[in-house]
C-alpha cells in the first residue's frame, strides 16, 4: 500500500498529573494506522519539546488499561498519559 493510500487514525490525548497543563485538553493526532505509542508521544515531544522531562515518567493507557510504549495503535484511539503521583 503506497502512502498516499495509507490509512489515518485519529489518536485523542488525554493527560492527567503534571503534563496536563501543559498540553492541550482537547488534543488529538492524525497518524498512520499501526503506530507505535513511542511513535505517538515523539509527534507530541515534535510539538511541545518542554514537556519532555514529564514525558519520560508517564504511564500510558487506552481506556482502564496500562499499555507499553512498544503497543500499536491501528484504530481511533484515546491515549492517556499518566503522570507520577506522589503522597502518602
Amino acid at each position: 500500500m503506497s502512502l498516499t493510500q495509507q490509512k489515518l487514525i485519529h489518536i485523542k490525548i488525554e493527560a492527567f498529573g503534571a503534563i496536563e497543563r501543559q498540553i492541550p485538553a482537547d488534543l488529538s493526532l492524525q497518524c498512520k494506522s499501526e503506530i507505535q505509542v513511542s511513535e505517538v508521544l515523539n509527534e507530541l515531544l515534535f510539538i511541545y519539546p518542554n514537556i519532555q522531562p514529564m514525558l519520560e515518567r508517564c504511564a500510558c493507557a487506552i481506556g482502564e488499561d496500562i499499555i507499553s510504549r512498544q503497543s500499536i495503535l491501528n484504530r481511533d484511539s484515546t491515549l492517556v498519559l499518566l503522570s507520577p503521583v506522589a503522597g502518602g
